[in-house]
């Protein structure tokens, strides 16, 4: 049996932050197929008087299909020892030729609220249930960010490239907690 201890995930904030920089995971279920794909690019705060966590997922993901099917995610954040490969393969392999979790022997420990599972590994866990979804509005956004991050002259690894923007996902935090032993 897993034991799971609930937390208040803006006493994390900080670890949630300093973890993103360097990549968490974002799980998602959909027709029965779990998946996890590395995430640098989020957020964790307050929208609409709600805890919640924003995903930013590029169109040509196969999270963001994943995601309109079942639009429920559970954000699985490295707290202390882990192995880095898990990252390293989650961010460079799609979920659509592979099944990341059996390759990498991770362990899925089921939900406390919502249909997708968490990832033992990264024990401190998100639940989360998406509330809103944008498309970027690229006429905002300053030139030197187009440039750096949509370079319509050099496609990106995963398809695309100007064209191939982030969709924000806002997930509801519906429950915190750390995975124990």
């Amino acid at each position: 049996m897993v034991l799971k201890k609930k937390i208040n995930v803006f006493d994390y904030a900080g670890d949630i932050m300093k973890a993103l920089d360097k990549g968490v995971l974002i799980t998602t279920k959909a027709d029965g197929k779990v998946d996890s794909m590395t995430l640098g690019w989020g957020t964790l705060g307050i929208d609409w008087s709600l805890p919640v966590f924003t995903a930013y997922i590029r169109k040509s993901r196969f999270t963001k299909e994943q995601l309109e099917k079942n639009p429920e995610f559970t954000v699985n954040v490295p707290y202390g020892a882990f192995d880095p490969k898990i990252l390293g393969v989650c961010g460079s392999k799609s979920g659509r030729d592979m099944d990341k979790a059996k390759e990498l022997g991770l362990t899925l420990v089921d939900p406390e609220v919502i249909s997708v599972p968490a990832v033992k590994e990264l024990p401190l866990t998100l639940e989360c249930r998406v509330v809103c979804v944008e498309k970027q509005d690229t006429d905002t956004m300053p030139e030197e960010i187009l440039k750096e991050h949509y370079p319509s002259e050099k496609p990106t690894p995963f398809g695309g490239s100007l064209e191939n923007y982030h969709y924000a996902f806002y997930g509801q935090i519906v429950s915190a907690y750390m995975i124990e032993d």
